[in-house]
């Protein structure tokens, strides 16, 4: 039998029904990490997904439905049922039917990787002793065949005594014994006889790799030569992180040569029907409200989208592609320094998307002091909401000059320069906290290095589309609100049917009362109204000054009024700064107290403003 090959048999000693009807309401999709199993989860519910939170935790539930209605619940990875974290420890809940608000499982599709199939044996074991009818699913076929691999899904069914398939979920082979499966054509809701042996079921159907391979059922793979040598590079401790900041340094490069090009056209043309739109109605309020406080608003913040959906696909095919764990290495040399290890660079990194669900991620991290440690410092990490202010400001001020030749822009160096600005505050900060506020050692640090893989087109559309999706709400929602009441604001008292001017509005007078304090940083009343809208969306500082000044384009705007000096400065605070309210409630939340929210704002508050300070003062004596 190739090794390809789907194929999909019963238990042993079981005869199946012949065209049974009966199909599975609620399938969970368990596995460990990293085989595959979102690929899986993507084929099956394509864009009928939904993201959500498990009751009463902040452990994010994805689920998605079949084409035929089924619900399937991707749970996440577990290397077993006996829980570390809370994110395994929600897993299991919802395996045993004990979790509040996810209706309890009829069956499971348990993912594993073809190619590493013997650390998976106790996993498979314990997932069977649940007692739920379970279709085992071999992954990375095509890959097991590649790397002249074999396994025989005939014998594996007769060692477990449950249904087995071999698939490749990227490539879409063996997925018919899947739908088999599901619609409950070659698998009765029974209990699996291997089961009714009572509390030590799971030692009974533990699979054997060297039995099997002894039977000629089963050959382990060849290393791959691939990732072998590129790992000699990857992981070295000087090479690594050069390669590491290298592609770092190609993604910025993407997103100010194509990304932000193709925004500026998508905005000019929003202009152009705004401006189109104006001339078509009566010079009134309602006008006025429509072109300047909607339209112009709303315009200026989805010039940003191709530049955000930009850094998305970067980050998506650098954990598609397998690289991310060996980052995670790199860093786990440096994170040692200051005290953590490497499990903090993936909620670290998700920071770099929202600050929100990074700090939910550190569910996943044992160690209390750790998780703490991490919770405080995710906020330093340039979230994507921050990207159209620093898009907006390196365009207005930061000329497109050519470094190194055509190789890097200036534009993207100081892009860089920014996220390096957010990491270096946040290790100087976990240095301090672990040093002086928790008290612990850091956990040891272990993570599974998977081959690399070709990044599937398939996977880097859906995660393009889901963040677009997101995004697209957030503008039509928070965003659109909030620009109303800024545009309120700043043109009442209403005069004669009409506008008023923004200099005499409510909003001037809240302006002045805080322009004192912006003052020694070089700016002024209108830049301080749109940092106060920022706690409510950081992405809308753009808009509000768009709405303040009148127009989508207010760079030129920018530059008569602050200078140089000045956007380096609120380049340096924005940068540092806690302005998002969502992530002190949601850090209110994972540390059940006020206590740490509030310290953490007090101190990146004070933190960016003397930061910004420094920056304002040193770029007026160099310029003199």
């Amino acid at each position: 039998m190739s090794a390809a090959a789907p194929s999909f048999v019963p238990p042993r000693g079981k005869t199946l029904p012949v065209g049974s009807t009966h199909s599975y309401r609620t399938i969970g999709l368990v596995g460990p990490p990293n085989v595959g199993k979102t690929t899986l989860f993507n084929r099956l519910t394509g864009m009928r997904q939904k993201v959500s939170n498990y009751s009463g935790v902040t452990v994010e539930h994805r689920s998605g439905r079949t084409k035929s209605g089924q619900i399937v619940v991707d749970l996440p990875g577990v290397w077993s049922l006996t829980p570390e974290s809370e994110d395994q420890k929600i897993a299991v809940q919802v395996l045993r039917g004990q979790q509040p608000g996810v209706a309890t499982l009829d069956a499971l599709l348990l993912v594993v990787d073809g190619t590493q199939l013997h650390r998976y044996t106790t996993l498979i074991a314990e997932v069977l002793e649940c007692g739920l009818p379970t279709l085992l699913l071999i992954n990375m076929a095509d890959e097991l065949a590649a790397r002249n691999g074999y396994i025989d899904p005939l014998a594996m069914a007769r060692e477990l005594s449950t249904p087995t398939a071999l698939i490749s979920a990227a490539r879409g082979t063996g997925m018919g014994a899947v739908d088999n499966f599901l619609g409950g054509r070659h698998a009765a809701a029974q209990i699996l006889p291997v089961l009714q042996a009572g509390g030590n079921a799971a030692l009974a159907c533990r699979v054997d790799c060297g039995d099997l391979t002894r039977a000629g059922a089963y050959r382990r793979p060849t290393h791959s030569r691939f990732t072998r040598a590129f790992d000699h590079w990857a992981l070295h401790p000087i090479i690594g992180p050069v390669l590491c900041i290298l592609f770092i340094a190609a993604a910025f490069q993407v997103m100010f040569r194509a990304a932000y090009p193709v925004g500026t056209a998508l905005s000019n043309w929003l202009s152009a029907v705004g401006t189109s739109l104006s001339a078509h109605l009566p010079d009134t309020v309602v006008r006025a409200i429509l072109v300047d406080g909607i339209w112009n608003g709303v315009a200026s913040i989805l010039g940003f989208l191709p530049t955000i959906l930009c850094m998305f696909v970067v980050i998506t095919i650098l954990e598609d592609s397998g690289y991310m764990a060996r980052a995670a290495v790199i860093a786990d040399r440096t994170m040692g320094r200051v005290g953590l290890n490497g499990r903090s660079f993936l909620p670290l990194l998700s920071a770099y998307a929202c600050a929100v669900p990074a700090i939910m991620a550190t569910r996943a991290i044992p160690s209390r002091r750790d998780r703490l440690a991490t919770i405080l410092i995710a906020p330093f990490m340039t979230c994507s909401a921050r990207l159209p202010v620093y898009a907006l400001l390196i365009a207005a001020f930061i000329p497109a000059r050519k470094l190194l030749g055509n190789a890097l822009g200036l534009q993207a160096v100081t892009m860089m320069l920014l996220y390096a600005v957010g990491l270096l505050a946040a290790l100087f900060t976990a240095k301090l906290l672990n040093s002086k506020v928790l008290e612990g050692r850091a956990a040891l640090f272990a993570i599974e290095l998977p081959n690399y893989r070709l990044p599937r087109l398939r996977t880097v559309l859906l995660a393009v589309v889901d963040r677009s999706k997101v995004f697209l709400k957030q503008v039509g929602t928070v965003i659109l609100v909030l620009n109303l009441f800024i545009w309120f604001l700043s043109h009442m008292p209403f005069h004669d049917g009409h506008a008023g001017e923004v200099g005499t509005s409510y909003l001037a007078h809240v302006g002045g009362w805080i322009e004192p304090a912006l003052h020694p940083l070089g700016l002024n009343k209108t830049v301080g109204i749109s940092l106060l809208t920022a706690f409510v969306a950081r992405e809308s500082v753009v808009s509000t000054l768009a709405t303040l000044y009148g127009s989508v384009n207010t760079g030129a705007m920018l530059r008569a009024e602050i200078g140089l000096a000045g956007a380096l400065a609120l380049l340096v605070f924005f940068a540092l700064a806690m302005q998002c309210t969502a992530t002190l409630a949601v850090v209110r939340r994972e540390t059940n107290s006020w206590k740490w929210p509030l310290l953490q704002f007090g101190y990146m508050t004070a933190l960016a403003y003397t930061a910004s300070f420094l920056t304002y003062r040193i770029a007026l004596a160099l310029h003199a």
